[in-house]
């Protein structure tokens, strides 16, 4: 039986009322949140468990990241200043291409090694076409909670040969979800995951909606609506806007997670709105190809659901939350106003607003009692931070000024995954060669294709 006693100096829940504690201890058994207390000589004393002294720490729930691809982190930097089709056809996809069981566990290890060393403890993963058993089992192994799926292809015109059959995309699919979902105690959820429009059939994007009844809580993630190439494709081949397309064909729904929607028409928003399908926000990797930035400050007012993810760390090019929020604040101001998308709003796109897309919100994103010890614990006590004693500051602290950098210690689950800024599940220096490593093997076989 594991027990701890948290003692930061600050705990910032993320709860409906935004509650924030100052000279509180946080109690946790067995992975569970199960008391907040006040800090004092008493309790720290007759605590029958270990006591952790989180001297000027601040504590927040760990970062629920709602779009990522964890297959892509070998990739970085191999398809940088480049037009998204163009990223997709003559670098991504040939490198997904390519992968095989060893260069895909070394991509999901680099992507999850700096994930969770920048504070993220939830991720929803798309997955690539082929071995994507050896992403749910690093994700198993790293104690990361996840929802995540295998990518699904059956027609592509950018890149032919990667692709497979519908029947043989819907089989795999099913055989994964029956094999991962809710595995791991329910830390791993299944997320189906077919890639967007124009490299799926009808049928697939019809089918795989029909499959998710099967498996309670599990997740519909794809791309929609990221470049104006891509809407005026979807246009050409279906006569409809991409969100109005997914529509039609019934696959919307408060299940359903979209990444970017960016070029998005007044029915559209509607439509997200109506059927309360929700939005994965990426802002570093819109500016970084240039596909435009998302309506995100009308989404919320007009109450259609939004969350943070970085994408994949080759257009972006790093997986940390600390830069999704910054430029999510900062992308809206010169369009609405400095008041718009404050600090505290975006904080919690970045932790219970994830945790909500996800359908995890009753375990994680908020610290509260009953609910899983995923946390993130800070240390802004440097020059460079507000000294102000205002709460308000601490938001702006985090969303304005930290990075990745200011993460000391990382629990998913009640376990250290991150302690005193060392990972306690991969040894970094053996991430990094074998890294290098399988990218080798990667761009050998691309060259041999």
């Amino acid at each position: 039986m594991s027990k701890y006693l948290l003692v930061p100096q600050t705990i910032i829940t993320a709860d409906a009322n935004d509650s924030i504690f100052h000279n509180k201890c946080l109690e946790i058994e067995n992975g569970v949140i199960t008391g907040i207390h006040e800090n004092s000589t008493s309790v720290i004393s007759g605590f029958q468990g270990e006591v952790v002294h989180l001297d000027n720490k601040v504590l927040i729930p760990g970062f629920v990241q709602t779009h990522i691809h964890l297959c892509q982190t070998l990739f970085r930097g191999l398809a940088d200043d480049m037009e998204l089709l163009d990223w997709l056809q003559k670098r991504i996809f040939p490198c997904e291409n390519s992968h095989d069981p060893a260069s895909l566990k070394s991509a999901a290890q680099l992507g999850i090694y700096e994930l969770t060393m920048g504070g993220t403890t939830c991720l929803l993963d798309m997955g690539t076409m082929r071995h994507q058993e050896t992403i749910f089992d690093e994700l198993i192994g790293s104690g990361m909670r996840a929802v995540a799926g295998k990518c699904m292809i059956d027609q592509n015109d950018l890149y032919p040969s990667f692709k497979s059959t519908t029947k043989a995309e819907l089989d795999y699919t099913y055989e994964l979800a029956n094999a991962y979902h809710n595995i791991a105690e329910g830390r791993i959820r299944y997320g189906f995951a077919p890639r967007f429009v124009l490299s799926c059939t009808e049928e697939l994007l019809k089918e795989t909606r029909a499959m998710m009844d099967d498996f309670t809580d599990s997740i519909y993630h794809t791309h929609s609506s990221e470049n104006k190439g891509e809407i005026q494709e979807v246009r050409r081949l279906h006569n409809r806007e991409n969100i109005d397309y997914f529509n039609s064909i019934n696959v919307l729904g408060d299940h359903t997670v979209l990444a970017h929607c960016i070029h998005v028409n007044d029915h559209e928003v509607d439509l997200l709105r109506s059927t309360r399908t929700r939005v994965a926000h990426c802002p570093s990797s819109n500016m970084k190809l240039a596909s435009g930035i998302a309506p995100i400050h009308r989404y919320l007012q007009e109450g259609v659901h939004v969350s943070l993810g970085a994408d994949g760390a080759p257009c972006n090019n790093t997986l940390s939350a600390f830069n999704e929020m910054r430029l999510a604040a900062l992308l809206q101001k010169p369009f609405h106003g400095p008041t718009v998308m404050d600090a505290k709003t975006v904080f919690r796109l970045a932790t219970i607003e994830g945790a909500k897309a996800l359908h995890v919100d009753s375990l994680v994103g908020s610290i509260e009692i009953g609910k899983k010890a995923d946390l993130c614990i800070l240390d802004l006590s440097d020059p460079t931070f507000s000294v102000s004693p205002d709460d308000e500051a601490l938001y702006s602290n985090i969303v304005y000024a930290a990075t990745a950098a200011r993460v000391t210690d990382v629990m998913i689950n009640g376990a250290w995954v991150v302690r005193k800024g060392e990972h306690q599940i991969y040894e970094k220096d053996k991430v990094y060669s074998t890294a290098k490593a399988e990218l080798k093997n990667v761009l050998q076989r691309v060259q041999n294709s």
